[in-house]
């Protein structure tokens, strides 16, 4: 019999964890009583955090929301060995759910294929079908600025997380960089990709501000790394047998690069070197996600809305921010694939996979780390969102729901809401605490192709085959 059962009187010799597994303190000797308010105070005075962080607390992948021995006795887990309690630390701002369509903005007269807000949440811009890049005013939620500069579709576009450029890319393989300010093009197109761009992503803030290095991937089977003051190609990284279908750039200058040759390889940046190979997908590996992408993305600005004075107060935000996001542990690469499965890696410290997470019965269309390393969400053809573990690469929980394919996903800044974009014409918020669906979003006449939700919390940006651009507030 488990030493639960033996009644109430029996304290429950435990251990703290960070979601890492190290050790905090010693073992503790906590009454059945003891719950995550009682926790909290333990955790808090062990650490001697100067302010009070919230923490949530996990026995075996459940949240702990009741006394240990009722939530004990609740899922058959047993102490006759010492118990192991994660801590995981929580956001001390609260983003609420988006509930409503605030605005439904026409203006694309193709279909839109992605939206992005910039780093500070001042500011929208889409790309279409119809080769148009537009800039939005989140305030008066109308257009700023339309720019026909492309030929082609505009496939992809990414802000510096200084705020200072915006960079598409098409399908003829041309990049045009922008100035947000004034919203046009800061010179010709820049030419050199063959065919065209799948992804694009700058340095991050913290290695360099202001902003001037970007890389760019494409179909054509390269990488290239790209000065935006120069305006023009510094590194070409070749080496890929097909195409390039991801890149993301890490906090520690490594750059990473996922393609339909089953591989994902790491890149040094100065002279453009294959640092390492990682193998281990039967098919075309389709994303990568970064544990630290949410504070690269967003450089030295969070919910704040705090303002700079210089570029070197920007570098060290940025670099206080990558710091607390990434801790003592390295940072972890999670790869997709058309072989259904995804790959769980620690790229600084080996070329081995950590964890295979397998579940998905079709393609892994988009993964995407929480804002604070903890979780990774996968959206997949077989109509499904699934929620794993960080750290270890174990599943979590499948949220249903969606009747077609799961294109795109995007984490609120607390890392407590997920929200999905789907074929079936909707989307949908997930609450991480319970692992249910907290509010379904109908509204767009056809396929959802891309969305995206502001790094300020407040707002979420849709757009898709009906032409239409949608702005949400909670």
């Amino acid at each position: 019999m488990d030493a639960i059962m033996e009644g109430p009187k029996n304290n429950i010799i435990s251990v703290l964890t960070d979601p890492e597994g190290r050790t905090l303190g010693t073992t503790f000797d906590l009454p059945q009583d003891a719950g995550p308010k009682e926790l909290h105070a333990l955790v808090n005075a062990v650490l001697q955090n100067e302010e009070t962080i919230p923490y949530a607390f996990y026995v075996e992948d459940r949240e702990l929301l009741e006394p240990l021995g009722s939530h004990l006795l609740k899922h058959k887990v047993s102490v006759e060995q010492v118990l192991r309690i994660v801590c995981q630390p929580q956001a001390v701002f609260r983003i609420r759910p988006v509930t409503r369509c605030s605005a439904t903005i026409s203006g694309h007269t193709e279909a839109i294929l992605s939206v992005a807000f910039s780093p500070d949440s001042k500011q929208l811009a889409s790309g279409s079908g119809d080769t148009s890049v537009r800039f939005w005013d989140i305030n008066t939620q109308t257009p700023l600025q339309t720019e026909v500069v492309h030929k082609n579709w505009v496939l992809c576009l990414a802000w510096s997380p200084d705020g200072k450029y915006l960079v598409t890319g098409s399908k003829d393989g041309e990049i045009i960089l922008w100035d947000p300010s004034s919203c046009k093009p800061v010179g010709p197109a820049l030419k050199g990709h063959k065919k065209w761009i799948t992804a694009l992503v700058w340095e991050p803030a913290h290695l360099e501000t202001p902003c001037r290095r970007f890389a760019s991937s494409s179909k054509d089977g390269d990488v290239r790394i790209w000065d935006a003051v120069l305006r023009k190609t510094v590194t070409i990284l070749t080496g890929h047998t097909l195409a390039v279908t991801c890149v993301k750039w890490g906090g520690d200058g490594l750059i990473y690069s996922s393609s339909q040759d089953c591989t994902i390889k790491v890149w040094e940046t100065s002279q453009g070197k294959l640092v390492r190979e990682l193998k281990g997908h039967g098919h075309w590996v389709n994303t990568l996600a970064l544990s630290t992408e949410y504070v690269l993305r967003t450089g030295p600005f969070d919910h704040t809305e705090k303002t700079f004075k210089s570029a070197e107060e920007m570098k060290q935000a940025a670099l206080a921010r990558y710091k607390a996001a990434k801790r003592d542990s390295p940072e972890r690469l999670v790869s997709g694939s058309d072989d259904f499965t995804m790959i769980l890696w620690e790229p600084a410290v080996g070329k081995h996979a950590k964890a295979r997470m397998t579940g998905h019965q079709q393609l892994v269309n988009h993964v995407y780390f929480s804002p604070d390393g903890r979780w990774v969400a996968s959206g997949s053809f077989d109509k499904s969102v699934k929620l794993w573990d960080g750290f270890t690469g174990n599943f979590i929980a499948t949220f249903r729901g969606h009747v077609g394919p799961v294109y795109q996903i995007s984490w609120s800044a607390d890392s407590r809401l997920l929200l999905s974009g789907s074929k079936d014409s909707t989307m949908k918020i997930w609450e991480i605490r319970t692992l249910k669906l907290k509010e379904d979003l109908p509204g767009h006449a056809d396929e959802v192709f891309t969305v995206d939700w502001s790094p300020d919390g407040r707002k979420v940006a849709s757009g898709g085959k009906d032409r239409q651009l949608k702005l949400w507030m909670s």
